[in-house]
This record gives C-alpha cells, sequence and structure tokens, in this order.
C-alpha cells in the first residue's frame, strides 16, 4: 500500500490527525493493534478543554458530544468536607466538557470511515524503516516503509512520506527518536537538554465505575489527611469515583466495604454524600510524568502519550494529545506540499505547552494529596498553599485558567 501519512495508533491523537489531513485532501493510513470494539469500549475519563471542543466543532465531529456530554462551568474543591467552588465560565468565560475517550474514539472511528478513511484494527506494526531518508515526497514509492501484520496473520507493507507514532506511552518507536546519536537526541534522561526525562509520584488512584445517579453534577476534587479522592460522572447512570492509594495496592486490596468507607470520609460534606451503587470495575492507575524531547527524528514524528504522559489530576493527557496534531496536521500538509518549515518547528512549538500541562498537573497533584510519611510542616504547608488558591480571587482564576486550557495554534495550509 501507499499514502501520504502512515499513523499508528487510532487514540485521540491519530484519529484526529486522520481526521484533519483528510479536511486537507491529506491520505493517511492509521494502523491499530486493538480491535474496534476495545478502542470503542476501553472506558476512560474524558475532560475536554475549551481549545478541544471549539476544534470539535470546527471539524464537524462534535454532534453527539454536543448532544449527550456534560457541560460544565465549575468544579469544586473540598477540603476536609468544606467545599470550594471553582466558576470556571465565570472565571474565564469558557467551559469543559465531561465526554469520555471511547466516545470520543467512536465519534471519530465513525467519521473516518464514512469518510472513506483507511483504519487497520487488529494490526501490528513490526517495523518502521527509512525514517532518515531524504527522498523526494513526491517519490511513487515513499521514503517510509512500515512492516505489519493484520488480524489474519498476514504480513504486508504500507509505504508513505512520513509516519506519526500516537501509539500510547509504551511505543516502541519512540526509541528510534531518543536513541543515542539520533540528530543529537541524548539516551538517557537528564535535567535538561534532549532525551526522555520522567517523574514517578508516590501515590496512585484506585478506580471505580459504578452504577449509581450523580453525586452532583459537577466534579468534586476532594482532599483529606486519610487522602485525595474525586468524585467523577460518566453518565446520568454511570458514575466514575477515584481514590488515593499506594502505588502497590492491587485491587484485591480493596473491597467494596473499603471504598465505600474511604469515598464517604474523603469527600461527604454536610449537605452530600457520594452516591451509591454497584461497583462493575475497578483499577489502579499509576502517577508517571515523562515527556521526549524533541518529538521527531527525520520523517518519525511523536504525538500524543507516546512522547509525553501526564498524571490524571489536571485532565491534561487527552487535550495535550488533540493539541499536538493541532499543530502537527498543518505541518504536515505544508511539508508535503513543499514547505517544511512547520514541520521542523514541530517540537519547539509544542512542548512549551507540554511542560506547562507538566507543571498543573504536578501542582495539581501536590496539594490535593497527602504524600505518604509526609511530616505535619509538609502537610500543613500543603493545605496553606491550597488555602490561599481558594481564598483569592486571583488564585481561583489561575487554576480556573489553567483547568479550561489555552486556545488551540491555528495555522494557515
Amino acid at each position: 500500500m501507499r499514502t501520504q501519512v502512515a499513523i499508528i495508533g487510532a487514540g485521540p491523537a491519530g484519529l484526529t490527525l486522520s481526521h484533519l489531513l483528510h479536511l486537507h485532501g491529506v491520505e493517511s493510513v492509521v494502523l491499530e493493534s486493538r480491535s474496534r470494539t476495545e478502542v470503542e469500549t476501553t472506558v476512560r475519563a474524558g475532560i475536554l478543554e475549551q481549545g478541544t471542543l471549539e476544534l470539535m466543532r470546527r471539524t464537524g465531529v462534535a454532534e453527539r458530544m454536543e448532544r449527550e456530554a456534560d457541560i460544565d462551568e465549575g468544579i469544586e474543591i473540598s477540603v476536609q468536607g468544606e467545599r470550594t467552588r471553582i466558576a470556571l465560565t465565570e472565571l474565564t468565560g469558557h467551559t469543559v466538557a465531561v465526554y469520555p475517550q471511547h466516545e470520543y474514539l467512536t465519534d471519530l472511528v465513525a467519521r473516518r470511515l464514512a469518510d472513506g478513511g483507511a483504519v487497520l484494527f487488529d494490526t501490528t506494526v513490526d517495523a518502521v524503516e527509512g525514517i532518515e531518508s531524504a527522498a523526494s515526497t513526491t517519490s511513487t514509492e515513499g521514503p517510509v516503509v512500515v512492516d505489519y501484520t493484520d488480524g489474519a496473520g498476514c504480513h504486508g507493507q504500507l509505504r508513505a512520506d512520513y509516519v506519526v507514532a500516537a501509539d500510547g506511552s509504551g511505543s516502541p518507536h519512540r526509541a528510534s527518536v531518543t536513541a543515542s546519536g539520533a540528530s543529537g537526541v541524548s539516551g538517557t534522561a537528564g535535567t535538561s537538554g534532549s532525551g526522555r526525562h520522567r517523574h514517578e509520584y508516590p501515590y496512585a488512584w484506585f478506580g471505580v465505575l459504578v452504577n449509581a445517579p450523580k453525586t452532583q453534577k459537577e466534579l468534586i476534587y476532594a482532599t483529606h489527611p486519610e487522602g485525595f479522592a474525586l468524585i467523577s460522572t460518566r453518565s446520568e447512570t454511570v458514575q466514575r469515583y477515584y481514590l488515593q492509594c499506594d502505588p502497590s495496592d492491587t485491587v484485591a486490596d480493596w473491597s467494596d466495604a473499603r471504598i465505600w468507607e474511604a469515598l464517604h470520609t474523603r469527600a461527604d460534606s454536610p449537605d452530600l454524600q457520594v452516591s451509591e451503587g454497584e461497583i462493575f470495575d475497578k483499577a489502579v492507575l499509576r502517577f508517571r510524568s515523562a515527556v521526549t524531547e524533541p518529538m521527531q527524528r527525520g520523517r518519525l514524528l511523536l504525538a500524543g502519550d507516546a512522547a509525553h504522559t501526564v498524571p490524571p489530576t489536571g485532565a491534561k493527557g487527552m487535550n495535550l494529545a488533540i493539541a499536538d496534531v493541532a499543530v502537527l496536521a498543518p505541518a504536515l500538509v505544508r511539508a508535503l506540499r513543499g514547505d517544511p518549515g512547520l514541520l521542523a518547528d514541530y517540537s519547539d512549538i509544542v512542548l512549551p505547552r507540554v511542560w506547562r500541562a507538566q507543571h498543573f498537573s504536578w501542582w495539581m497533584s501536590s496539594m490535593l494529596h497527602q504524600t505518604p510519611d509526609a511530616t505535619t510542616f509538609e502537610s500543613r504547608r500543603r493545605l496553606a498553599e491550597l488555602s490561599c488558591v481558594l481564598s483569592s480571587e486571583a488564585g481561583r482564576r489561575y487554576l480556573a485558567e489553567q483547568y479550561v486550557g489555552r486556545d488551540l495554534p491555528e495555522f494557515e495550509v
């Protein structure tokens, strides 16, 4: 097969990129190792920033979101049962939407297939070759070769002008960017310069899905001496709750009784109680931050979690992936038309936003979580910082501005 852009991964970055390229007349093929059913049913968080919402509306994939999503104008921060509302819309003029990631992917898959796009599910990428090629982009063969195996076990090759790895935090293709000697990219993480930079957090989240009515419409971020809790929603009848836990915890460590006791202790307040119901899914979500820089080498480009991951506290992961491809799509269009300048600057353009999101995610996490073995000084300093933010309009405004996100960059093509 021959295409202009080969995209590895049918997640938010990969499918959004394919959709944006199509709108500008550029062909792409998306290769995804999972089945379509798995892509469309694996439940993940989904807080859509105002920039993501506007992109969906502008590119014609927002119809179901507008009909079914919860559009939130605020969030609440609870400190030992005392709740403070962060009025997102009042402070920033913007809203966010609670729309789970798998619903977003369902919409994008349907749109790509309706537009005649090629999305190859159950397809494993075995190797990518030719990313350093300087061959003309007008070549009928294409300088990059992607070897793959489909669901029937048949091997094939896809030739492309560029390849984008958007296949998640475990992407094996990232090594081609970070390998020692690759265009000056170091293979080791450090405090400055190129490489893969990582940070591990001393806590994790225990997440549950519950058949229950909403506790309330807007999300509650709760901190308590016993730990953090997040009360969020997936639908009118399904809720998503999270509890701070030890990274070594397993599902077996948390009985239903322990879960409900912890949720009520950490998140209940005098006028509100966490809504209960049947718990039908449990999982431990570990906290990690990572950034790869640069996010490109030759004709290989990284996007989304393949390039960077953030802890979920700030609700930035999916939105960062979409922000990446909002830059990458016009850059690829220009490059295929003979102007590679924007593509050469891709990393320099998107990485400042990535690092700002890393800071916000770390800041929110550090303010809201009780660090294991924290001293009395450390605990009280943390609560004092949170009090300063919540009691000041400037502090609430800063939190709100970071939470709703910045406008996505727009480039002419």
